[in-house]
C-alpha cells in the first residue's frame, strides 16, 4: 500500500509535467500518409525513444523501409510476468482544417480537455504508459515486472513493417500480455476494458470510361458515364435493411450470444443522447440489432471518400472520365478479409456497367478479434482500473480495428488487454480531436497501478 500511495503522490506531483510532455509530442506533425512529412514522423519516433531511453530503458529505433519502429525493455524481474505495451506515435491527417477551431498541432487546452491531431489517437493514451513506468522507476527505482514497449509509426497507414518486425523479433518480444490503450471509455465517468474488436477490409474502387472529359449535351446518352456507374453500384452493396449484399459476406459471422445482448441492454445508453452527441436527427443500420450492437458487433460498410468530375466554383457541363471511392468493411468473427474481398470483387464485376473499365485495389485488411473474459490478466486490469479511476470497469467491444492484436496472438501467442482512456466524443479521425487531461492522469494512475496487480498473480506463464 505505501508503494502505491508514492506512486499516487509521484504522479500528483507531477501532472504540468506530463502535460507538457503530452504537448511536445503533440506539436509533431507526425501524419504517416504524407510522403511530405516523413521527416515529421521520424522525428516523432526519436522523441519517443529520447523518452524511453531518459527512463532508463534499453532502447533501439529500429529503421524500416518505412517510419522507424521504437523497441524499448525493462530489466527482467525473476518469477514475474513481462508486459509488452503497443502504441504509436503517427496520427490522420486533420482535414478538413476549416472546422478545427485552433490549429491541430497547436496543442491548447479547452473545457479540461487538450485538443489536438493525435491527442486521443494514441500519443495521449501511450503516454499514460510511459508515465506509469516512470512513476515507479522515480518513486522506487525498480518496476515490479519486466515491460517492453513497441511503439510504430505505421499504425494509421496499416502497419506495412510491423508484421514482419514482431515476427523476426518475436524472443525479443515475447510476453505474457499485451497492453494496448487505442480505445475509448464507454462513457464519462465509466471506465471499460475492450473484450472485441472489429476486423476490416479496405478497399478503393477506380472506374475509368471515356479517353477525356466529354462535352455532356453532346455526348450525354451516348456514353457510360464513370460518376453515374460508381453512385449506382456503391448503392448496390447495400440494401434497405442496412444489410451488407456481397455474396455470402454473413456466412461466417458469429452471432451475438443472448449474454451478451443482455449485457449491452444493461449499459447506460440512450438513442436520443447518441444523436444529441453526433448532431444528427435520426439512426440507421442492420434491422433486428440495436445501435450498440450495430457499432460493436455486426459487420458494416461506409464509403469514406469520392472522386469525380468537376469540382471547383461555378458550373462545368461534363461527363467525367473517371470516377474512384475509397470504403471498407468493419468485419466480426469469424469473417475472413480474403474471402470477403474475393467475393466483393466478383460481384461489383457483375453489376459493372458496359463501357467502364474497373479497378478494385485491396489496401488493407485484418480479421476480427474476441479477448477472453476469463483471463487472468482481464481480472488484475479490473483491479487496477477500479483504483486508477474510482470505479470498476464495464466490459464492452469496439467497432474500430487495432490490426496488431491479431499479430499478437499468433506470433506471441499472448493475450491483449485492451484499456482506453479516451471517450467516444474525442472526435477521433476527426476535427478538434481531444483527450480529457483528467482521464489521462487517472489513465496513468491506472497504468503505474496495473504493474502491482500483475506482480501478484499466482501463475505466471
Amino acid at each position: 500500500m505505501a508503494e502505491l500511495l508514492a506512486i499516487s503522490d509521484y504522479i500528483e506531483r507531477n501532472q504540468k509535467q506530463f502535460e507538457r510532455n503530452l504537448v511536445e509530442i503533440l506539436k509533431i506533425p507526425s501524419i504517416s500518409t504524407e510522403p511530405a512529412r516523413a521527416e515529421d514522423v521520424s522525428r516523432a519516433g526519436h522523441w519517443m525513444a529520447d523518452r524511453l531511453r531518459q527512463l532508463g530503458l534499453e532502447t533501439e529505433l529500429v529503421e524500416t523501409d518505412g517510419h522507424p519502429i521504437v523497441f524499448a525493455q525493462s530489466s527482467p524481474v525473476a518469477g514475474q510476468p513481462t508486459a509488452l505495451i503497443y502504441g504509436h506515435y503517427d496520427v490522420q491527417p486533420p482535414d478538413p482544417l476549416s472546422e478545427w477551431l485552433s490549429p491541430p498541432f497547436e496543442p491548447v487546452v479547452r473545457d479540461g480537455n487538450i485538443v489536438a491531431r493525435g491527442a486521443t489517437d494514441d500519443k495521449g493514451q501511450l503516454l499514460t504508459h510511459v508515465h506509469g513506468a516512470e512513476a515507479w522507476l522515480q518513486t522506487h527505482d525498480r518496476l515490479p515486472i519486466q515491460l517492453k514497449f513497441l511503439i510504430e509509426g505505421e499504425e494509421e497507414v496499416g502497419s506495412e513493417h510491423l508484421n514482419p518486425f514482431i515476427d523476426q523479433r518475436r524472443d525479443d518480444l515475447a510476453c505474457d500480455v499485451v497492453v494496448i490503450s487505442d480505445t475509448s471509455q464507454f462513457a464519462h465517468g465509466q471506465p471499460a476494458i475492450t473484450y472485441g474488436l472489429k476486423g476490416i477490409a479496405y478497399y478503393q474502387l477506380d472506374l475509368e470510361g471515356p479517353r477525356q472529359d466529354l462535352h455532356s449535351g453532346t455526348f450525354g446518352g451516348g456514353v457510360t458515364n464513370p460518376a453515374n456507374a460508381l453512385a449506382r453500384m456503391l448503392t448496390a452493396l447495400r440494401d434497405q435493411r442496412g444489410r451488407v449484399r456481397i455474396p455470402h459476406f454473413y456466412d461466417d459471422v458469429i452471432p451475438l450470444t443472448d449474454r451478451e445482448r443482455e449485457q449491452f441492454a444493461g449499459l447506460d445508453f440512450s438513442d436520443h443522447d447518441f444523436m444529441n452527441q453526433l448532431g444528427v436527427h435520426g439512426l440507421t443500420g442492420e434491422e433486428g440489432y440495436s445501435t450498440l450492437e450495430r457499432r460493436w458487433a455486426r459487420p458494416t460498410l461506409d464509403v469514406h471518400g469520392l472522386t469525380s468530375g468537376y469540382q471547383a466554383e461555378g458550373s462545368k457541363t461534363i461527363i467525367p472520365a473517371r470516377a474512384s471511392a475509397k470504403f471498407s468493411c468493419r468485419l466480426v468473427p469469424d469473417q475472413d478479409p480474403k474471402k470477403v474481398t474475393d467475393e466483393l470483387r466478383g460481384f461489383l464485376e457483375s453489376i459493372c456497367p458496359l463501357g467502364i473499365k474497373m479497378q478494385l485495389a485491396d489496401m488493407h485488411g485484418a480479421p476480427a478479434i474476441v479477448v477472453p473474459l476469463e483471463s487472468p490478466y482481464i481480472k488484475a486490469a479490473s483491479a487496477a482500473i477500479e483504483k486508477g479511476f474510482g470505479k470498476a470497469p464495464v466490459f464492452i467491444r469496439e467497432g474500430g480495428s487495432i490490426p496488431v492484436v491479431t499479430d499478437f496472438r499468433n506470433h506471441l501467442d499472448a493475450d491483449t488487454l485492451l484499456l482506453g482512456w479516451g471517450q467516444n466524443d474525442d472526435n477521433t479521425h476527426g476535427p478538434n480531436e481531444k483527450l480529457s487531461l483528467q482521464d489521462y492522469y487517472l489513465g496513468t494512475r491506472s497504468s503505474a497501478f496495473l504493474w502491482d496487480e500483475l506482480s501478484r498473480l499466482e501463475t505466471v506463464s
